[in-house]
């Protein structure tokens, strides 16, 4: 009686595992899609960081371990350009008002600049050494680039030429600008923390202490008023209040991650990871429930939703026989 009764429940249990896995791959296959790989070329290495040229649907590649920046045609789904002779090609910037494009180099520390449909070199600027991310302050027409053992440049678009530094306790990794511009939040993974700037002073006026370790990638929920990490070390997702910093939540996620966006249309959050996996949240109030682990590739950390076409883009490194690539996703429904 005991035997069967056991038996039974096992069986119970098997079905509901059975169901649940069923469940989850199928939320994984409707949450992300994929619709294409378009090859890179010949590019080794590591991939870090992507910007995009919406007006003609380019995304820009920066092929860190390659020492250039692809440039890829979207629409016709295919390499069209690779800029080289770069230094190590970390992050990437499009200003569409001067039609430029920002290269920032970890081996020499310069900011290198391309302008133009056929991306004909337009400068550079030298901060020293490590620059690493880099953003578009729209509001105040300026370009901002992380770089150093601790600092944020300051770069004037019209003029193109670096007007200040903001000193940070030790080298930025992914930063945001606020919801309303007025504050610029810092991941700065060597203090465990991040750091909230003024945006028009550069003052810092907050640090949120971390407690896993490796916080690179950051995104900030505009609508919500929220700010997220990924770290590495647990792999956690936390979410901050934009605020005061208080968290509100703080979930498992994949290993290895360097990239995080928010789709505000759906509601949902995207996590790329090195491990070899997205992950794909919904939020729902204050809790983050993960609906999707999507494998992808070993060492595809960094990538790109761009809500505007409604597509998120992974970069994918070359690996043995398989040649480096943009693998493009679809969200659904």
């Amino acid at each position: 009686m005991f035997q069967t009764v056991l038996l039974a429940g096992l069986a119970v249990v098997g079905t509901l595992i059975a169901t649940t896995r069923a469940v989850f791959a199928q939320s994984s296959e409707s949450a992300l899609r994929i619709e294409a790989k378009i090859p890179l070329g010949d590019v080794r290495g590591r991939i870090d960081h992507m910007a995009f040229d919406l007006a003609r649907q380019r995304l820009f590649v920066a092929e860190l371990g390659n020492d250039s920046v692809g440039v890829v045609d979207l629409k016709d789904q295919r390499t069209i350009r690779t800029i080289a002779g770069l230094a190590q090609p970390q992050g990437v910037g499009y200003v569409a008002s001067t039609d430029t494009l920002y290269a920032a180099n970890a081996r020499d520390g310069t900011v290198r600049l391309f302008r133009g449909p056929d991306y004909a070199p337009a400068g550079r600027i030298d901060l020293g050494s490590d620059a690493d991310n880099i953003r578009f302050d729209e509001a105040a027409d300026r370009v901002l680039v992380g770089y150093g053992d601790g600092a944020i440049a300051v770069i004037d678009v019209k003029q193109q030429k670096k007007l200040s530094a903001v000193p940070l306790p030790a080298h930025p990794e992914s930063f945001q600008l606020g919801p309303d511009a007025k504050q610029v939040f810092v991941n700065v993974p060597g203090v465990h923390a991040i750091v909230v700037l003024n945006a028009a002073s550069g003052s810092q006026t907050a640090k949120w202490l971390v407690r896993e370790g490796g916080n690179f990638p950051m995104a900030v929920d505009h609508a919500a008023g929220r700010v997220l990490i990924v770290t590495r070390n647990q792999p956690k997702l936390a979410v901050f209040a934009g605020a005061d910093g208080a968290v509100i939540a703080s979930v498992d996620t994949c290993g290895d991650s360097d990239d995080v966006f928010v789709d505000p249309k759906r509601g949902r959050v995207y996590v790329s990871c090195g491990a070899g996996f997205i992950d794909v949240f919904d939020i729902r109030g204050s809790a983050y429930e993960r609906i999707a682990h999507i494998p992808t590739a070993t060492g595809a950390r960094t990538s790109l939703f761009v809500p505007d076409l409604d597509v998120f883009l992974l970069a994918v490194r070359a690996t043995g026989a398989n040649a480096a690539a943009i693998w493009v996703f679809k969200p659904s429904p």
